[in-house]
């Protein structure tokens, strides 16, 4: 079998539902509606999103950073109905204040109920948030996208987005892959829908510097390490930010063909570094997410035909 037809194996063995009908709708002609026919066994009573869908956090409640979780799957399959029971659950989480820190005017990273559930040791809570709108950036990008423009929801999303586009500019980002590409989005959905809320040509240059700091370079890292590859940003051919990436972009193809296990998927280079026993089974659906995530990245450049 062929790098497309390994990959396509390990999702059918060992996907979750959801994943399985991500893999169906980008490959195989699967609708939009089936993934989100699987999403809503993960939403809440709160409409909130919980129940593991952040694969590292296993935590049945709902958290704002498996909200965003959601939020991206939505991004990922171009869903744009604001209507629907998701959307609309979703958007009465982030409206009801759970989990939102007024003071900062933040969403929580992590929430005291993750320690009652197998978590990786990032997901923790320890009392301290250090608020750098990981993951609020993302839930505000998806305030702007789907509440109704000037609900008080929507303006809280205008308002947040704000003071994060002014703390991103000022450069407080630090090349942080996971914050930098929550702006991403923000200035997509600031462009489709011509939100002046900010220099969009300072925001685009801040992004090109800040995506390309946040690349290893260092390309004998990426199979050890937790490193940051091309793909973290799809930086695929007409990204605003394959110009200035192309070589270590085009490599990361090879490297994917490269470094494929034979059950057909992708290593995992990271731990949870406790003893929950329950990271096999995070892993093993993590590999599935990769198996999705590099045949997404290879049909970008065009080689899906080609392995």
């Amino acid at each position: 079998m062929n790098t497309f037809e390994r990959a396509r194996s390990y999702v059918y063995r060992h996907a979750r539902p959801v994943d399985l009908a991500r893999w169906q709708y980008h490959f195989e002609g699967g609708s939009r509606e089936a993934v989100l026919d699987a999403l809503r066994f993960y939403q809440n009573e709160d409409g909130g999103i919980g129940n593991g869908l952040e694969a590292d956090n296993l935590n049945p409640h709902s958290s704002p950073i498996t909200t965003l979780t959601a939020a991206d799957l939505l991004e990922e399959i171009g869903w744009t109905d604001a209507s629907h029971p998701i959307v609309q659950g979703m958007l009465r989480y982030l409206a009801s204040g759970v989990h939102f820190n007024a003071e900062h005017n933040q969403w929580m990273n992590t929430i005291p109920s993750n320690n009652d559930y197998p978590h990786a040791i990032w997901w923790g809570y320890d009392g301290k948030d250090d608020f750098r709108y990981n993951p609020t950036v993302g839930l505000a990008t998806f305030i702007l996208r789907f509440a109704t423009p000037g609900s008080e929801l929507y303006q809280k999303g205008v308002q947040i987005a704000k003071e994060a586009l002014d703390w991103f500019l000022a450069g407080e980002g630090n090349n942080e892959r996971h914050v930098v590409g929550l702006f991403i989005p923000l200035y997509q959905v600031l462009q489709e829908k011509t939100l002046a809320l900010v220099d969009m040509e300072r925001l685009s240059c801040e992004l090109q510097k800040q995506v390309q700091g946040s690349i290893t370079q260092d390309t004998s890292k990426w199979a050890v390490e937790y490193a940051t590859k091309p793909s973290a940003f799809r930086i695929t051919p007409g990204s605003m930010f394959y110009e200035a990436n192309a070589d270590v972009a085009d490599y990361e193809c090879q490297f994917i063909r490269e470094t494929q296990c034979e059950d057909g998927s992708w290593p995992i280079t990271w731990q949870w570094w406790n003893d929950y026993k329950e990271f096999t089974l995070s892993a093993a659906w993590w590999r599935a997410i990769f198996c999705i995530e590099n045949m997404l990245y290879l049909q970008g450049h065009g080689k899906l035909d080609d392995c």
